[in-house]
């Protein structure tokens, strides 16, 4: 089964409007690791990350990880561990062992990192599309993605006008 890491900034971004349970709908086992928890601070994120992760039965550790960290630090030039690290120490090591890994990040660079070295990334609008492909009404994903630019996930217009054709893409499927 893949393993599936969640930056930050998706967990925000959808805990900000109690949207967390679209994470569910994605393919694999969902680990959101304490230092990526740390660093959803704001309300209501924070309190709807923890209520998600308790009623879910979340995973938040990963021992595979730790022998990583390291390598990730180097790979990113970070000086001190945060959550992009850890997403990257998880790509590297179920990477090592020929394991595939997801990352749901919208940090650019840690999508272009992790992609880089071979894990499948997606982000926040993808996670809408595969709630679409899971039985999401595509009004409803639309509607999402409204209150997600509304609520702090702000879109250029050519990232809203991607995430309506990939919501009618999988509508259509």
């Amino acid at each position: 089964m893949t393993r599936v890491v969640c930056d930050a900034s998706p967990l925000i971004a959808l805990g900000t409007i109690g949207e967390l349970d679209h994470l569910t709908t994605l393919t694999g086992d969902l680990v959101v690791l304490p230092q990526i928890q740390d660093e959803v601070t704001t309300e209501p994120a924070r309190t709807n990350l923890s209520r998600f992760i308790d009623r879910h039965q979340i995973d938040t550790t990963d021992p595979k990880l730790h022998d990583h960290v390291d390598r990730a630090n180097a790979v990113l030039d970070a000086s001190t561990e945060h959550g992009d690290v850890y997403c990257i120490a998880a790509v590297l090591a179920y990477t090592a062992d020929d394991r595939s890994i997801g990352i749901i990040s919208d940090d650019r660079r840690v999508r272009t990192v992790a992609d880089g070295l071979g894990a499948t990334v997606t982000g926040t609008i993808g996670v809408i599309v595969r709630a679409v492909d899971a039985g999401l009404p595509p009004a409803e994903a639309k509607t999402l993605v409204d209150r997600l630019d509304a609520n702090g996930l702000h879109m250029t217009g050519s990232l809203r006008r991607t995430a309506t054709t990939l919501i009618d893409e999988a509508a259509d499927r």
